[in-house]
């Protein structure tokens, strides 16, 4: 059984940041795609940023330049760093990993408000 456990989820100022981590543990297989998506109240889920085994990242227009995505393929972890942040970050984040199949985390939420 896979388990994806994030952290680093909480409230902060706009311009401010925060690192978000998730940790896979359990029967893993080669993990392929680790990243990250971000749920709206009302709203399907969105692409925040993703990130290959061999390194190569994605990311949603709307966090380009502001969000960094990274891998440590050693101890199964993905974290996304979150800077400059804004109120229209507001929203629950969630780990997601492609390993023979596709697995989601439980979600940690981030708010950002003055």
């Amino acid at each position: 059984q896979v388990q994806l456990v994030e952290s680093g989820g909480g409230a902060v100022q706009p311009g401010g940041s925060l690192r978000l981590s998730c940790a896979a543990s359990g029967t893993i297989f080669r993990i392929n795609v680790m990243g990250w998506y971000r749920q709206y109240p009302g709203k399907q889920r969105e692409l925040v940023a993703t990130a290959t085994r061999s390194g190569s990242t994605n990311y949603s227009d709307s966090v380009k330049g502001r969000f960094t995505i990274s891998r440590d393929n050693a101890k199964n972890t993905v974290y996304l760093q979150m800077n400059s942040l804004k109120p229209e970050d507001t929203a629950v984040y969630y780990c997601n990993m492609w390993s023979g199949g596709e697995y989601w985390g439980q979600g940690t939420r981030v708010t950002v408000s003055s």
